[in-house]
């Protein structure tokens, strides 16, 4: 008899970059039976979702919907809809996220143009400014919480700049959305997207996403065809709107579990979900600084969900996790790019948000560095 490999997953407490840890409800949800993805109680429960992402990204546009596939594939939806050869793209750089836009605009052709900004340190919109008052681009796209780094991005303040312009305003909220405020339509944010295995807490396969009708426009008025067949938001979105029409067969269990995570969200209520967050931002901040550990990013602009800790000199960052893993059953991140060896990053996402957590991960760091 053949070993079953899945018997011997543990149960990790989740504290890195992502994915979270998933809550009980959530993984009921996705345990339910499956029904057929045109089934009429399905619809149902898709509208449901639409509903709910409608609340949480706080915005009234019709093209709102989860694409079958990571953040990465919202990402990648985005500018395959709204980017055509040669449009001119600005990409606002200050983590691997935002090089990681700077590639995905750059294969369709487009002519981006970037502005890089010191990692750890957010984008400066008095920069921005300068840059767009002297070209027109496209599209200006940022990441709202640079997971690399920790740093929360002005994106409020970049959209009031681009208000009464033809320019698209392309923001990642991978990170952010579920965690701290996001509010689309107030914020002028023409094409936004997300993953559920942050701070919504459902494991990771769908890309929370939604155009403004100024994006939705320029997707309509393409001069060629969207190049990308699967992610055609033209035609995924008459598969969530009333006309029902197939396009791909719906990961139908995944949506389930999107549907009990924002319900939850939704149950708890959005500000009270925010203050969860900065409360154990803040107990975690306070814990690591009374062990000695300093945080790589100032205080006015980190994230509360996810933490960037400095690597004390002389400390293998990769042993203290390894460790973490092994004895302690608690994940961490380690550094990406120049920040590699140098940071961990700690996430507190969701349903990995939580005062035990914070109370566990101290103590086992505590232990871990005064026996290293």
């Amino acid at each position: 008899m053949m070993n079953n490999l899945l018997d011997g997953i543990e149960e990790i407490l989740l504290m890195g970059p992502g994915p979270s840890c998933v809550p009980p409800e959530v993984y009921t949800a996705l345990s339910r039976k499956t029904l057929g993805h045109l089934d009429p109680y399905f619809l149902k429960i898709m509208d449901g979702i639409k509903e709910m992402l409608l609340q949480t990204m706080n915005t009234r546009n019709m093209l709102t919907v989860p694409i079958s596939g990571t953040g990465s594939a919202g990402m990648e939806a985005s500018f395959v809809n709204l980017v055509e050869s040669g449009d001119k793209v600005l990409v606002l750089v200050n983590g691997v996220f935002g090089q990681r836009m700077t590639d995905v605009a750059g294969r369709l052709g487009a002519e981006v143009s970037t502005l890089e900004f010191a990692w750890g340190t957010p984008v400066i919109p008095e920069t921005v400014e300068k840059k767009i008052r002297q070209n027109h681009y496209n599209i200006v796209a940022v990441i709202h919480a640079e997971t690399s780094t920790g740093v929360m991005n002005p994106v409020a303040e970049i959209g009031a700049m681009l208000k009464g312009l033809d320019t698209l305003y392309l923001v990642d909220t991978v990170t952010s959305l579920g965690g701290i405020e996001v509010r689309m339509d107030d914020w002028n944010i023409d094409a936004l997207y997300s993953g559920t295995q942050k701070c919504l807490s459902c494991p990771p396969g769908l890309a929370p996403l939604s155009f403004s009708e100024k994006a939705v426009t320029r997707l309509n008025a393409r001069k060629t065809k969207v190049p990308n067949w699967y992610l055609d938001l033209s035609l995924i979105a008459n598969y969530w709107n009333s006309k029902r029409v197939y396009h791909h067969t719906a990961p139908v269990n995944m949506l389930y579990g999107l549907y009990q995570a924002l319900l939850l969200i939704l149950e708890e209520g959005l500000e009270n979900v925010f203050r969860r967050h900065l409360k154990n931002h803040m107990a975690l901040v306070s814990g690591l600084q009374e062990i000695g550990l300093q945080m790589l990013v100032k205080e006015p602009f980190r994230l509360p969900m996810l933490n960037t800790v400095l690597c004390p000199e002389g400390v293998d960052e990769s042993s203290i996790r390894r460790r973490l893993r092994n004895e302690f059953k608690i994940e961490i991140g380690g550094g990406l790019g120049p920040l590699a060896g140098k940071i961990w990053r700690i996430g507190l996402m969701g349903y990995s948000s939580r005062e035990e957590d914070v109370s566990r991960l101290l103590n086992a760091l505590k232990k871990i560095l005064q026996t290293r």
